[in-house]
């Protein structure tokens, strides 16, 4: 009976000195997440500034061409919701990774905002159609 209650204070004692750590990590992880819920001005890391970035210069872009009169207002709006709507999820998504954007997100919401920057420039004109434009650009025509 004696090596019963020695092995189970044993257990005991080693399952507790492995969840003391793995606690104290998740309550400081868990904490600093909800500090980058509430604070979008603690977002670091490369991705998250190249995005950043990226969405700020498609917005200028498109606030350019409006006042140069090379778009609507209502295309420009157009694409104003779809940049700001990709700056929203990309917020969002570092939020939820601690002030980071996994690679596979951040790559999607960069061919989202380059598809936005690349209608931004066949509206103004500056940029090309692939085949004869039948298919609004996209490739093969059809």
């Amino acid at each position: 009976m004696r090596s019963f209650k020695t092995s189970l204070r044993t257990a005991t004692l080693t399952a507790f000195l492995i969840a003391v750590p793995l606690a104290g990590a998740y309550a400081a992880g868990h904490h600093k997440g909800a500090l980058d819920a509430t604070d979008p001005t603690d977002m670091t890391g490369p991705r998250v500034e190249a995005l950043i970035a990226q969405v700020q210069g498609v917005r200028q872009g498109i606030v350019d061409a409006r006042q140069a009169n090379n778009i609507t207002p209502a295309v420009a709006e157009r694409l104003e919701m779809r940049t700001a709507y990709i700056g929203q999820t990309a917020e969002k998504v570092a939020a939820s990774y601690h002030g980071r954007i996994p690679a596979a997100q951040y790559h999607d919401l960069l061919r989202r905002l380059d598809n936005v920057d690349q209608r931004l420039m066949i509206d103004t004109g500056s940029g090309f159609l692939i085949g004869d434009g039948a298919d609004g650009g996209n490739y093969p025509n059809g």
